[in-house]
């Protein structure tokens, strides 16, 4: 399977470098949140030499391939098939009572987006399926059957941030009383003809589209709502999480919860801050780093990424 192209991790110096402070001493474990193709996992395993990794993915192909390109750490590495939202259930059912780094790289992955037949790419034909895991329920071709145009107009609006959403909601349901949309040419014939041309021109027009039903089918803002805070009480004191998140929506959740999470919660006029008031969380870089241009020229996947890192100060409990 090892046959597949190999993409180059984004941001792999700046994680490694973020993570390697909490990952040095004997015992350490690492959780890569959103395995993938194992490319981060690799380059962790191959530098800590007493590392113990728990790889969690959705995609069980993924975990599949994984599985070959990392087979010489077996001894070393947990992989499960699994949405990251369930770092906890996961790290305790493996008897880990906490984690010493989390990893999370968000979105779609490589494997993902070049297996044309997953659907998830709006340049090619395929049927409409966008999902991460291919043993769960919900396709996009289900979505755009069942949901009403209210609904359709409402993830448009929330997921793909579309302005359009009316028209291109009004438009699908239309379209669908005539036949069904099975693939993403069908879509995309759809939203081009409701598209002015003034707004063709400011890119493709089912590119927002696209997005916001993959996110639905995926439920991916959901599961990061409740990924990050377990994700946090998962890391041991010490314990750093990184997260690579790739459109505005994923990176105001992440943003949203480390800065709660490392901000006093003392009331306003309180002469000494109590341990409990604390800010659990330091955070490690200022505001999002972006990739450099030299890595955005070389891994065309690096461009829209938006990076934030944190470490565990205090534990709560």
């Amino acid at each position: 399977m090892l046959h597949e192209p190999i993409h180059t991790p984004v941001l792999l110096e700046r994680t490694v470098e973020l993570l390697a402070p909490a990952l040095g001493h004997e015992g350490a474990v690492l959780v890569d949140g959103t395995l993938g193709m194992g490319g981060h996992a690799e380059a962790f395993l191959e530098r800590f030499a007493t590392l113990t990794l728990v790889g969690i993915d959705r995609d069980p192909e993924a975990l599949a391939i994984a599985g070959e390109r990392l087979a010489r750490f077996s001894d070393r590495t947990h992989l499960v098939h699994a949405v990251y939202d369930e770092i906890g259930t996961v790290l305790s059912g493996l008897g880990f009572a906490r984690a010493s780094g989390v990893l999370l790289d968000l979105g779609v992955s490589s494997l993902q987006l070049d297996r044309v037949e997953r659907g998830f790419s709006y340049s090619k034909d395929a049927p409409l399926d966008m999902r991460m895991d291919a043993t769960s329920q919900r396709t996009a071709e289900s979505i755009l059957a069942t949901y009403s145009e209210s609904e359709l107009r409402r993830i448009f609006y929330e997921y793909g941030e579309e302005k359009l959403a009316p028209r291109y909601a009004s438009k699908i349901v239309q379209a669908r009383e005539k036949r069904p949309l099975t693939t993403s040419a069908q879509l995309v014939e759809v939203i081009t003809a409701a598209t002015p041309a003034a707004a063709q021109r400011a890119g493709h027009p089912a590119k927002r589209v696209f997005q916001a039903l993959r996110i639905e089918v995926n439920q991916e803002l959901a599961v990061l709502e409740r990924a990050i805070p377990a994700a946090i009480d998962a890391l041991e004191v010490g314990g750093r999480i990184v997260v690579l998140a790739y459109q505005s929506l994923e990176d105001r959740i992440v943003k949203r919860a480390l800065v709660a999470r490392s901000t006093s919660t003392a009331p306003a006029g309180l002469p000494v801050e109590l341990p409990e008031h604390a800010p659990e969380l330091k955070l490690l870089v200022r505001g999002a780093e972006l990739a450099s241009e030299e890595e955005k020229a070389s891994n065309s996947r690096a461009t829209p990424v938006r990076l934030r890192a944190a470490e565990r100060l205090r534990d709560p409990s």
